[in-house]
């Protein structure tokens, strides 16, 4: 049982990229801790599991096959989630793909748009239209997924870091639009995670051992270090918290800035 200021009790929640990783964890703590929880990603096989879970706790659950990057099947996701459940009080953009490795003056406009389009667009096209909706109530709460890579321009990155910094600016700017109507939005910025997207790197031993040597707090993260994290976020325990990004990384940023 959820301590009675982190229960999300009688709340709905869209959770995109909610089939596996971070976004699973996330729907799945939201639903431990009493909300009704509707996932959503381009892969539904997936979400049917998620929302399997998240029943057989005694919450609802609907699974919406979507990509966040077309603004139609955005408003077709949120029109399935009022008519199921009459309501939205929490949305975490999640969905996201990795990024080409190519430097910028390689990258093909294909490259930039496909990572763009739904790591940063699909975070706005979600915002703006789950947020009309929290304005009518006058009510809501918004969690970004940004990163770690936001803050830092590594070897290898390019348009995911940017996607990601432009995340936490998009947090900032709708925090500061949407604040008069009781909306807060937040976002958090994850460190080297063990999930799917990092499953190739960290499947090396060697490549893993030398980040749980990087990482100043010596162990990787877990998907559930990140849902916690939502969850405060989500509850009414951090009411006076609004365009904020939580930096969740075991230390991994101050490694890269300070070298401790």
């Amino acid at each position: 049982m959820e301590p009675k200021y982190l229960s999300l009790e009688g709340q709905v929640a869209i959770v995109t990229g909610g089939g596996t990783g971070i976004g699973r964890s996330i729907a799945l703590e939201f639903a431990k801790a009493g909300a009704d929880v509707a996932v959503a990603s381009r892969r539904l096989p997936v979400l049917e599991e998620v929302a399997k879970e998240i029943k057989a706790m005694g919450r609802r659950s609907l699974c919406v096959s979507t990509d966040v990057s077309q603004k139609v099947a955005v408003g077709k996701l949120v029109q399935r989630v009022i008519a199921e459940f009459g309501k939205i009080d929490i949305l975490v953009n999640n969905a996201a793909i990795g990024g080409a490795k190519e430097p910028l003056l390689e990258l093909s406009e294909d490259d930039w748009n496909r990572v763009i389009n739904i790591d940063l667009k699909g975070c706005l096209l979600c915002s703006q239209v789950v947020g009309k909706k929290m304005v009518e109530r006058k009510k809501g709460n918004i969690i970004n997924i940004a990163s770690v890579a936001a803050f830092r321009p590594a070897p290898g990155g390019g348009v995911y870091n940017i996607a990601k910094a432009g995340v936490v600016m998009l947090t900032q700017v709708l925090a500061r639009q949407l604040a008069e109507y009781n909306i807060r939005v937040n976002a958090l910025a994850p460190g080297m995670i063990e999930t799917p997207m990092t499953e190739v790197t960290l499947s090396n031993p060697e490549l893993k051992k030398r980040w749980e040597n990087f990482i100043p707090l010596g162990h990787m993260g877990e998907p559930s270090d990140i849902a916690h994290a939502a969850l405060f976020l989500a509850s009414e325990v951090s009411k006076h918290i609004t365009g904020h990004t939580m930096i969740i990384d075991g230390g991994q940023l101050l490694q890269y800035r300070y070298g401790l």
